[in-house]
């Protein structure tokens, strides 16, 4: 019974499909990929063709109305996050959608509570793949209490992929297909309250340099609908205080990277492209790198992850509905504290 096909249908292929979902879900047991709907049909028969899948669909809500499809693999931008899992759920299938979970805290609250009414479904989001690699260890060294009482906490995530002004418009600056999120916020903010408490209160500012981009789609300048630079003062329920700083507008900046400075002790994780941790006591002279050992090592598993939870063997870690909610809630009070410029309290739900 454990090993019997689980039949998963594609609705939306991109890059990161073709990188990670597609080959994670066939590289488990038992487990084919029997529909595919993309933007196109053209490029739905483009992956159908490449992965050998039998049924190609013009529409997705026809691969989640199939009665032979188990479960629905989201790959789309944001904007279909919410619908596609939505009827997903109604039809009996699975889900898998990748991050961020939706356009705004309330399709995110929409989809926790339609999981709610399906507790026999499994459902999850793609995480960040920031901080996988450490992250036993961090949380380790955090529960041995060697970092002392967390007292301030730095997250960074600076590039320059916005700098030029003739750069075209992104999808993920365009409001209609990304909602709320903004730059590198979310996947960067998910590792970091995976090992300490969630804020509680934000204050934003934020910052669009070039107002209008070209939209390779329209041809047209269109508005760009996110922020290029983000700066967010954080409180927590310790006490401990927080700064953020995201950007796309950079040069040489810091790559991501978290830092959590407590009473005893400094922890600083450079999550790319280095990937290294490293660590200092009050009496050091210098932080250290920490080696990562083999067995305590992460990896990307979303896949199997996500299969296993499907036969009840294993439970959902790397996110569940509820850690989505929280990040895009986090995400709402920012832009709420930088559109009228006073502190926000972070109303969690979930």
């Amino acid at each position: 019974m454990i090993m019997e096909t689980i039949r998963v249908g594609m609705i939306g292929f991109g890059a990161n499909t073709r990188l990670r979902h597609a080959p994670g879900l066939l590289a488990c047991p038992n487990v084919s990929l029997d529909a595919v709907c993309n933007r196109s049909l053209q490029s739905s028969q483009q992956a159908a063709a490449e992965y050998n899948i039998a049924k190609t669909c013009e529409r997705w809500e026809q691969v989640v109305e199939d009665p032979n499809i188990d479960a629905i693999c989201i790959g789309t931008w944001p904007y279909m996050h919410c619908p596609i899992t939505l009827a997903a759920l109604e039809q009996g299938k699975h889900v898998l959608t990748e991050a961020r979970m939706s356009m705004d805290d309330d399709e995110a609250r929409q989809m926790y509570e339609a999981s709610q009414r399906h507790p026999e479904l499994v459902t999850q989001i793609v995480p960040s793949p920031l901080g996988m690699k450490a992250h036993k260890v961090v949380k380790q060294i955090l529960a041995d209490g060697r970092l002392g009482e967390l007292r301030e906490v730095i997250v960074l995530g600076t590039n320059d992929a916005y700098a030029n002004s003739d750069t075209p418009l992104h999808w993920r600056q365009s409001g209609p297909y990304s909602g709320i999120n903004m730059l590198a916020l979310g996947i960067i903010h998910e590792p970091l309250v995976r090992w300490i408490e969630d804020p509680i209160r934000v204050l934003a500012s934020t910052q669009t340099f070039t107002p209008t981009r070209l939209n390779p789609e329209t041809g047209q300048h269109d508005p760009v609908g996110t922020p290029d630079s983000v700066q967010v003062i954080t409180e927590f329920p310790s006490g401990a205080r927080g700064i953020y700083h995201m950007s796309g507008v950079v040069h040489h900046g810091p790559g991501p990277e978290i830092h959590l400075y407590g009473s005893q002790g400094t922890l600083k994780y450079a999550m790319a492209p280095d990937n290294k941790l490293y660590f200092g006591t009050s009496n050091d002279n210098s932080l250290s790198e920490v080696p990562i050992p083999d067995d305590l090592a992460g990896d990307w598993r979303v896949e199997e992850e996500f299969i296993n939870a499907i036969r009840g063997i294993e439970q959902i870690e790397f996110n569940d509905f509820a850690k989505g909610v929280r990040y895009m809630e986090f995400t709402k009070a920012v832009e709420l504290s930088a559109a009228s410029g006073v502190a926000v309290e972070v109303n969690y739900s979930a």
